[in-house]
């Protein structure tokens, strides 16, 4: 069994004129929501081996939030490709993860995370599924495992969504 997690950034801001869109920082809100999602994770065992993650400051930012509560800390490669990729670069990268790793994560940008997961999403509840196809907003996180023994046989429709979490969904549950 496999588990691949996709983890949108959470929100940047756009308050510097003139910044180059790799540059966008977090923001208040943003610099919030990913330690409520790193929470999420610690309390669902979502503990990834391997962690690809784009470039761009605001993933970066957002990866250094989550790992901060991540133990074991999981081995993490930067790829500048990942930088608002297509959805078949994310999975391209995720088919040469190594054998023995049994959990990869990747942190990136919509519309090609979000397209990835409806992709490969082929069972779970289907509300949830609806609620990816409409969006995955920002710090969205995404958990699908696949009944595989090789990354490279990761493929559309194989996916079983075992959890969706929102830093909305998480304020509205505590409430």
């Amino acid at each position: 069994m496999l588990t691949l997690t996709l983890f949108r950034h959470a929100k940047s801001s756009w308050e510097l004129n003139g910044l180059d869109d790799r540059e966008r920082p977090l923001n208040a809100r943003g610099s919030s929501a990913a330690p409520l999602m790193a929470g999420f994770m610690h309390d669902h065992r979502i503990r990834p081996e391997l962690v690809l993650c784009s470039t761009a400051v605001r993933t970066r930012q957002t990866l250094e939030l989550v790992l901060s509560g991540m133990k074991p800390a999981p081995k993490v490669k930067y790829d500048d490709a990942l930088y608002l990729a297509d959805p078949i670069l994310p999975l391209e990268r995720v088919r040469k993860a190594p054998r023995t790793t049994k959990h990869v994560m990747i942190v990136g940008h919509n519309p090609g995370l979000q397209i990835l997961a409806v992709e490969l999403i082929g069972e779970g509840d289907p509300g949830q599924i609806g609620a990816i196809s409409d969006k995955l907003p920002t710090a969205g996180v995404v958990v699908m495992t696949f009944d595989a023994k090789s990354w490279a046989d990761v493929a559309p429709g194989k996916g079983r969504l075992t959890h969706f979490a929102t830093p909305k969904m998480l304020m509205a549950a505590a409430a």
